[in-house]
């Protein structure tokens, strides 16, 4: 007897191969049928004719390592028909944690508010914070996620384990790199999927200092890459100062030495895809031509859509890493607003956000396009929703100092919407284009970080709407395989992201003439009332987690069928040689 059948259910099963109509039926968290199955063989069924059945959702790039303990569901990932997602990314964990020093517990939860934009609030009081070694985290999300959910672990706090304070600014000893290595085989012994670094120079500390795993040299890097190639099912994650933009001849070096060395493939976030600088790619992509050579892999995760994100000149975002800004964006209110005010600091603000060292950051120096968000003074009464370019020419201003004039009377809480630069159809053929390539894998979402500042977490319900009903830059088939079967080949997954008898019932089921990602949208549902980006599911009939329904309707069901996924027992190896 069948658990549940999906009746005449178009099945895209994720390899790209062809639509076709079915039933499935599940039994026992896995797809135990597939064909023409009798209502009379299993204990519940629906009719799903004229909607889509696909594999759950792989997103690679996450930051849920805390939600998870205050939600569950990882909302809103799952509302999109995300089941499996991979966290520890970036170098930062919350575990290891030195059993011997109980403040790194607070070093941990600053850091990850400033460099992952995550509410210290929610941090303090939704997370237990009961665990030392890595397999105590992974131990207290069991048996309590709605979703299935993959770790790395961080370098950050490898380093902050071993090595203390002296993790910002030193170099380990011997002994303190073999101590090093040791917790990073126990933290994958445990089940962590291998290693997550970061080198990149808009990574810094609470304390505004670059974060740990910045100091660590070429011969520190290789020996942990070593120690990763030496467990089953495990990977690299990896982030250096050229993802932004463009990487140096080092950073190719660095990247394809550590794969190699591994025999893992590796993983980086974000290629940014723009027609107005057309040499980015190419170079990019030259460090996984380099690694496939060396006996590595190299993969660039890019985004298939336009993120929403927000800005402000009173909170930390993005415009505190263009290069100078962070200085003036890090004075208290009135001392910012008086240097904002200045002409001369303008000037040179602006001249350093459209300088080649701003990097990708150029792309938010262009003021004029932005959309007025939310205001809180009688001076900027009905703004909302206009242009800065056409308030700053009614006002006589250029449109950085009419922007300012704006933020400035709401004492810097304006919230400010970039229109994007690359929404030109040279960039989505680009993309498009980019797509293809062997190398680039669909991902980056962030979802779990910068939660008042951008919502990534809905790129796959946007990106298929944008494929059956938008631009139609990919077939249904093949943009499914990319949101699915891609990541769970290149993780290893066991038995995941297909639509195939004997797998894991991971599903989910659409309609094609809806699918789709509501509006951004920003509540105040974390821990202490803190905010978050939200955005609704549009056409999501329902998603199972290992057989069970976590979603019914973008509503969540209670139910928490996910589970902790860990290296070896249900990921296997993707060896590079």
């Amino acid at each position: 007897m069948l658990d549940h059948v999906i009746k005449g259910a178009t099945v895209v099963d994720g390899t790209g191969a062809p639509a076709y109509t079915a039933d499935v039926g599940i039994r026992g968290g896995r797809i135990a049928a597939i064909g023409d199955v009798g209502e009379e063989e299993a204990r519940t069924s629906e009719d799903a004719r004229g909607l889509v059945l696909t594999p759950g959702f792989v997103d690679p790039h996450t930051h849920y390592d805390a939600q998870l303990f205050w939600d569950p569901y990882a909302t809103p990932s799952l509302n999109h028909g995300v089941t499996t997602v991979a966290g520890g990314n970036c170098g930062f964990t919350l575990a290891p944690l030195n059993p011997d020093r109980p403040a790194d517990a607070d070093y941990t939860r600053r850091m990850m508010s400033k460099v992952e934009g995550m509410s210290l609030v929610a941090l303090e009081e939704g997370a237990p914070w009961s665990w030392h070694s890595f397999g105590d985290y992974l131990d207290a999300l069991e048996g309590r996620i709605a979703v299935n959910a993959g770790f790395m672990v961080g370098h950050c706090a490898l380093r902050r384990y071993v090595m203390g304070a002296d993790a910002v600014g030193g170099q380990p000893t011997p002994e303190q790199l073999r101590r090093m290595l040791a917790l990073l085989h126990d933290a994958m012994d445990a089940g962590a999927w291998g290693l997550s670094t970061t080198q990149s120079s808009t990574h810094s500390d609470g304390d505004g200092k670059p974060v740990a795993s910045r100091h660590a040299g070429p011969a520190e890097l290789l020996a942990l890459s070593q120690a990763v190639g030496e467990h089953e099912g495990t990977q690299i994650e990896a982030i250096v100062a050229g993802c932004l933009d463009q990487f140096s001849d080092e950073e190719i070096d660095l990247l394809v030495d550590m794969s190699a060395t591994a025999g893992r493939p590796l993983n980086w976030n974000v290629l940014t895809i723009d027609a107005s600088v057309p040499e980015r790619v190419p170079r990019q992509l030259l460090a996984s031509e380099r690694a496939r050579k060396a006996g590595g892999r190299v993969i660039a995760l890019t985004m298939p859509i336009l993120t929403p994100m927000n800005m402000s000149l009173g909170t930390f975002c993005a415009l505190n890493l263009i290069p100078g800004w962070g200085p003036v964006l890090g004075l208290p209110v009135p001392e910012r607003i008086a240097k904002l005010r200045d002409a001369d600091v303008r000037a040179e603000m602006l001249r350093r956000a459209g300088s080649k060292e701003a990097g990708v950051f150029r792309r938010l120096a262009n003021f004029g396009r932005y959309v007025i968000g939310d205001t809180y003074s009688e001076a900027n009464a009905g703004l909302t929703g206009r242009v800065v370019k056409d308030i700053a020419a009614e006002r006589g201003q250029d449109p950085f100092h009419c922007l300012v004039e704006i933020c400035a009377a709401d004492d810097l809480r304006t919230v400010l919407w970039p229109m994007p630069t690359d929404n030109d159809p040279d960039s989505w053929a680009l993309r498009a284009e980019t797509w293809r390539h062997e190398d680039v894998m669909l991902g980056g979402s962030d979802a779990g970080a910068h939660l008042d500042r951008m919502c990534g977490a809905p790129y796959t319900t946007r990106f298929l709407g944008d494929c059956l009903r938008g631009r139609k830059l990919m077939g249904l088939e093949q943009a499914v395989r990319m949101l699915t079967d891609d990541p769970a080949q290149l993780f290893g997954l066991r038995e995941r992201g297909r639509v195939q008898e004997g797998f894991h019932a991971d599903l989910v089921l659409f309609d094609p003439e809806r699918i789709d990602a509501g509006k951004a949208t920003l509540v105040h549902d974390l821990p202490g009332d803190s905010p978050r980006l939200d955005s609704k599911a549009i056409g999501i009939t329902a998603v199972w987690v290992n057989g069970v329904e976590a979603i019914r309707g973008d509503v969540v069901t209670g139910a928490v069928p996910g589970k902790v996924l860990r290296s070896g027992r249900d990921t296997r190896s993707v060896t590079t040689r």
